[in-house]
Formats: C-alpha cells, structure tokens, sequence
C-alpha cells in the first residue's frame, strides 16, 4: 500500500519556511510551487502604497486666494493635513502673515493694508517674497511634495509675480501650480468666523473685541476695494462659494484632482463628533483580540448609559460655545411651531456585533430638520448607519488569541509588531497603515457632514480618526489612549481641533477591559506631543442618590468614584491606554 504524500510547506509573507501541521486545518493555503513569493511590504518600503497614482517627483504648489476671513487658512490647512496624513505626501503651509507680522510686527492699523499705502504695499511684498523664497527652498527637494501658500493674493498683478516667481527659481520643470479661491458672502458665517477666529489671532491679542471687529471689517474693505477673482488667465485653478459650490478650471494630474475632489467636502460650519469604543465584549473578558463576540453584562450597562448620554448631551440644542441651550427662547421652532430642543445627530457603527449591540438602546426620535438650501424633512435621529470601514483591523491567523498566546505561538511575530506597530501586518491580516487607508473615504465623509456624529468603533479604528483630526503624526496613532466606557468629543476648528472626554462608568468597571497589552510595545519617545487639549471634562455615572444625569467631576467624586480623565495622559500607562488589534 503506498503511503499517502507528506505535505508540503509554505511560505511566509517574510519569506520564512512554515510547516502545513502547525497552522488550522481551516487555514489550509492553496499549496503550488512558488518559490517567488509576492510579498505585500512593510516598514518603510509600505511607502509606495500611500503614494499609488503619483510619482515620486511629484510636486504641487497649491496658491490660496480670498478676502480676510472666507477660510483660506481653515483650507490649506486641512489640504496638508489630509495629504499628509492619509497619503504620506509631506506637505507644509507658508503664511505670508506670519512672515509680515515677524517682519512688521502684530497689531497694524488698517490704513497699513490700503492699497493707497505705499509703505504697506512695499513690507507686503517682501514679506511675500519671503515666504516665496522658502517655499521654493522647500518645493525643490527631492520626492513628492505639496506647499501652500496662504494669503490673500487678492490682485492678477500679484497671482502672476507669483507665478514668476516660481518658473525663475525651481530649477527643473515639473511642479505644478494651481489656485484655489475662498468666496464666503454668508453673512452669518463671516461674522462667526471674524468673532471665533480672527479676533484670537496675534494681530488682536489683547483688544477690545469691539475695537477689533471694527478694524478688522476696515481691513477687509481695503483687500475688498482692489480684489480680483481668479480667471483662467492665472491658470488653473478651483474656486470655492460658500462651500456649496463650485468652479473648477483646467485641473490635470493626480495630485490636483485629489485635492479638488477633497475641497468638495470641506466647509466652516461648526460640528462635533463623538468617538466612543464599544462596551465590553465576551472577548475583552477573556483577553482576546478581534473576533465577533456580544457584550458582557458590563458592556450592556455602558450600552445603556451610551443611550443616556446620546439622548441628553448629543442631541440637546447647542449654542455656539458647544453649551447645551435650556431656554426655550434660544431654540428654533419645530415645524408645528413648538420649540425643538433636539438638533438632528447621525449614529455610524462597524458592521461587527458588538459596536451594534452597544447602540441597541438609543432612541430613534423623529424631528424637522430644514436644510441650508431650504429643503424641509423628517428626520429620523441616530438612525444606524453600520460601515464596513469601521470594523476592527483583522488579525488574521491571531483573530481570537491573546497577546501571551501571540507571544508563546509566535514569538517573532510578536517581537515584529512590537518593533513596529504601524506597519506591522498580521499574518493574512491587516496593518494599522492598510486600515488608515480604508479609513480615507470615511474622514472625507466626517469633513463633509454638518451635523453631530456618534460614532461607536474599535479602539485601533478610532485611533486613527482621533490622531487625524487631533494632528498627531500617523507614527503616534498605534499608542493614542481610547479606553472602553469613555466618549471622547472632538469639535474641529479652523487652527486645530478641541477635545472633551466623558466617562460613563464607574472607575472599577472602566477599567476591566482584558486586553493589557505589554508595555514594551510602547515607544519610549511616543508620549512626545500626545496630551489631550484642556477642556472641561464631564462625567456621567449611575448612584441610588444620583439618576443618570451629568454630573460635575466633584459630584463625580462624591457620589459614585467615576474616574477624572486627565486633561493630560501619558501614553506609558498601560491601564489608560488599553489595547486592541
């Protein structure tokens, strides 16, 4: 009788030797002979992925346009952000205010910005020149790059000394230019930006509020009295009205087309999200990561106090400072003209069970809700959107296991992914950089949305988003601190992003997450520039004393012992900065 073959190897993603007896049967790979493996990359060469449909010569000089407070700064900004984060293109902004003001000094007059100034008009031009000088400085080195230059750039005379200015002195053809122009004459919108934005800036530190939006308007009707909109004569360019429409003009290439597909969804409006973990799943019990399990009792009662919390924080009316409005005289009326006390929210989940079972018990009120073009609807609140996009990042042949499991099974594995937590793919699974990139669609779609948003992830997920729009490096997003139990509040604004942290439960059931991850993981340089912006922190909790209602941080104290998140954390702690894939 002839015995039956033995079966042959395989070969790892790192090209190692594994024999078929020690995986799962159901894990069983298609055995052919191929002794040249594609190997997806990892580490630094994972690079090229980011930047698939551009060359690595790439450049893109991207030339802001519009009067003082239309969102040039809020523009650019989010264009670098977005560039860079997502697609590993480095990309810097050159503010040619910043240069005037080390130039001149801050707090100049209005008469300074007259075109009917000479002197003004001369330090002006220098400082642009300036910043001209070290974005050129900057655009020429080697490999992909985008820079910005934002200012006013109001006249044809001065798009096209830019643009001189630039064919003189790159050097080598190939960086391409393009404008795009802010156009805002929403009065309501120009009069919150000058009030939010501008008054903070260094040219009116210290002033009298009144004082400044009056100099501040008389500055803006000296640019208004010589502003000439982009044409195609300046070349190609995107021009931007009111963040609704849009005139786009002899676009080519990757890069610009990226960025003008990206500008669509960006607008000034103020809006919040809401990133919260799932509550304590069967697996976070037993310590293991991934996987599809239900939530323990524990992660039922987070579910409900989520409810809550969605009900009398995210949905109640907000004035402008992000305060819950209680007087019915500061609400609009509903279409039955009764005050509505709710503004309509979205509710977005991962398709995986837990993060559904987590929002089982939010309320589906409907309420009108009238759009800015008019268009007048029911709106059914937190109506559950599941996204495949949010699910965990998959562990692959690890789905199920605990780290001490990882570590005994598969020691190099572990010993790899300690080494490099970013870039490290699991066998048959994901990485964090596979998950930032299919997160790309949905950060779009969080830029573009106007109302608030709950979203209920996974903690390697919610990473990303909160380092996105945080503006913390991408390097920095494995070892952000998202604990179970805790609702974090991000409101972007046009110079970066505010951040509150509401805990929901109790400090001994906050803390029962299972899946302490070894210290060693982290990077002893990763708590650089990882702290949480100050804020107000608030805190819900449930007492016999006290009903499920928002509590201060001493009635926190006093009445259930709920945990004060710091409004600065260090990411060394391994209890506060709980693991998942």
């Amino acid at each position: 009788m002839t015995a039956a073959p033995a079966l042959p190897n395989s070969i790892s993603h790192d090209g190692s030797i594994n024999s078929i007896h020690s995986m799962p049967s159901h894990e069983f790979p298609r055995y052919v002979d191929n002794p040249l493996p594609h190997v997806l990359p990892e580490g630094e060469n994972a690079t090229p992925l980011e930047v698939i449909g551009s060359t690595a010569s790439d450049k893109l000089v991207i030339i802001m346009v519009g009067l003082p407070a239309t969102g040039k700064t809020h523009i650019a900004k989010r264009i670098c952000r977005f560039l860079s984060f997502f697609h590993d293109i480095p990309s810097q902004i050159f503010n040619v205010g910043d240069y005037r003001r080390e130039l001149c000094g801050a707090q100049l007059p209005a008469q300074f910005y007259s075109p009917e100034n000479p002197e003004g008009v001369a330090a002006r031009k220098i400082a642009c020149d300036a910043a001209l000088a070290d974005l050129v400085d900057y655009i020429s080195q080697d490999g992909v790059r985008v820079a910005a230059l934002d200012a006013t750039n109001s006249t044809f005379e001065r798009r096209r000394h830019i643009i001189q200015t630039l064919s003189e002195k790159q050097g080598h053809r190939g960086i391409k230019k393009m404008f795009v122009e802010s156009v805002c004459d929403d009065e309501s919108i120009l009069k919150e930006n000058i009030q939010k934005v501008k008054l903070s800036t260094p040219d009116y530190k210290d002033m009298d509020p009144d004082d400044a939006v009056q100099d501040f308007l008389e500055r803006r009707e000296n640019y208004m009295a010589q502003y000439e909109p982009v044409t195609e004569k300046d070349g190609p360019f995107c021009r931007i009205i009111n963040s609704k429409k849009f005139i786009v003009s002899n676009i080519r290439g990757y890069l610009p087309l990226k960025v003008v597909h990206f500008v669509m969804n960006l607008h000034m409006l103020p809006r919040t999200f809401y990133l919260t973990r799932h509550g304590q799943s069967e697996y976070n019990l037993l310590g293991k990561i991934g996987g599809d399990s239900g939530l323990t009792p524990a992660g039922i009662e987070y579910a409900r106090r989520l409810a809550v919390f969605a009900k009398e924080e995210i949905a109640k009316r907000h004035d402008l400072e992000g305060n819950v409005v209680m007087d019915d005289s500061e609400v609009s009326d509903d279409a039955n003209g009764q005050p509505q006390q709710q503004r309509p929210c979205r509710l977005w989940t991962s398709t995986l069970r837990r993060t559904q079972e987590t929002a089982q018990f939010i309320q589906h009120d409907t309420i009108s809700h009238t759009f800015d073009n008019g268009d007048t609807l029911d709106w059914v609140q937190f109506r559950q959107m599941p996204r495949r996009n949010l699910d965990e990042l998959y562990a692959g042949t690890c789905d199920g296991m605990t780290y001490k499991e990882i570590e005994q099974v598969f020691p190099e594995e572990f010993a790899r992914r300690q080494a490099d937590k970013l870039s490290y793919r699991y066998p048959r699974g994901e990485s964090y950089m596979d998950v930032t990139l299919r997160l790309e669609p949905l950060a779009q779609e969080m830029e573009r949305t106007r109302e608030p948003v709950l979203i209920i992830g996974h903690q390697g997920i919610l990473r990303i988003l909160y380092a996105y729009f945080m503006g913390l490096d991408r390097k920095e997003a494995p070892y952000v601190s998202i604990p179970l139990n805790n609702v974090i509040e991000l409101t972007p604004h046009a110079y970066g992003c505010h951040e509150k942290r509401y805990c929901l439960m109790m400090k001994e059931e906050m803390l029962k997450d299972g899946q302490d991850e070894p210290v060693t993981s982290m990077p002893m340089a990763a708590h650089e520039g990882l702290h949480d912006t100050p804020g107000d922190d608030k805190h819900y909790s449930e007492n016999d004393d006290v009903p499920s209602q928002l509590l201060t941080p001493t009635a926190v104290q006093e009445a259930a012992g709920v945990r004060a998140i710091n409004s600065e954390y260090s990411p060394l702690d391994p209890v506060m900065n709980a693991p998942s894939c």
